[in-house]
């Protein structure tokens, strides 16, 4: 039976696991900053922008300050993200790989950005937004074409 201060159904184990993630696309004029993933397990080879998790207590915007402060080294203040979109995406058919990533551009931070977590990427560079190195992690891939396009919707999916 439902405690009376939890909503009906509450009880119930959770169907799924959706799991947030905060990314950021440091732009220059027409170019974006790129992160050669590897060593991490994940897309290792691919080209992707900084971001991470979503940590339980944190908003997707202070994530995203974080991860590109973890990541490239520069500060970013919240107000300087510009969202972009969200995705709702799945990597397979199991229900634990269900995410919403949160996808913000940046044209003012400070400092000069340097790859940090050099256990996790072998080279970073600025690229034209329409000539993107290859390969680019492929639901990155969906929101930079677009943004490259000059239109990003405000809600996209992928992998379903």
């Amino acid at each position: 039976m439902p405690q009376p201060d939890r909503p009906p159904g509450s009880d119930r184990v959770s169907r799924f696991v959706v799991v947030p993630a905060a990314y950021v696309y440091l732009l220059r004029d027409a170019e974006v900053l790129l992160l050669r993933r590897a060593g991490t397990g994940f897309m290792d080879g691919h080209w992707a922008g900084a971001a991470g998790h979503v940590e339980e207590g944190e908003s997707a915007p202070a994530a995203a300050v974080r991860e590109v402060g973890e990541e490239v080294g520069v500060d970013v203040r919240p107000s300087d993200l510009m969202p972009l979109c969200a995705m709702h995406r799945r990597h397979s058919e199991a229900p634990v790989d269900q995410r919403v990533d949160f996808f913000f551009a940046c044209r003012r931070w400070r400092g000069e950005p340097r790859r940090l977590e050099v256990d996790k990427s072998d080279a970073l560079g600025w690229f034209p937004l329409d000539a993107l190195p290859e390969p680019v992690v492929p639901h990155e891939r969906v929101v930079l074409d677009r943004l490259a396009a000059g239109h990003v919707p405000a809600v996209l999916t992928h992998g379903f």
